[in-house]
């Protein structure tokens, strides 16, 4: 691979971009140590999401927040193919991972929604 012939970043420059947020939690608690850094990675994108959704009005009859993010999304997002998308979002959700997001089907061709579980509540009362 050969190197880009990139600038340094002069003064307020780095404000132009849109960012992806990891919880430093994800890093820090040694409950959520064990997860990959892809799976750390896709939640950040799709806490991102989440703002979209509650634009969008996206709010169950509980007034949960739900976003919806496919395999074919995840595969874009983390460069990966299908076997490997499924198997982060599984790292991700309760039934068979970490509990950070819950996925919700709704029938026969309709989305899957996923409800972005709270990280905050691990903290130490």
């Amino acid at each position: 691979m050969t190197a880009l012939p990139l600038p340094n970043f002069r003064g307020h420059e780095a404000d132009e971009f849109t960012f992806y947020r990891i919880p430093k939690l994800l890093t820090t608690d040694e409950r959520l140590r064990t997860i990959s850094t892809d799976a750390k990675f896709l939640y950040g994108a799709m806490l991102d999401r989440m703002g979209l959704s509650v634009e969008n009005g996206w709010l169950d009859e509980k007034g949960d927040v739900y976003i919806y993010y496919t395999v074919e999304e995840t595969m874009k997002v983390l460069n990966c193919k299908s076997e490997k998308a499924t198997k982060v979002l599984a790292e991700l959700d309760g039934r068979s991972g970490i509990g950070l997001i819950e996925r919700v089907r709704q029938g026969q061709g309709k989305p899957t929604r996923i409800y972005l579980k709270n990280f905050a509540a691990l903290r130490p009362p």
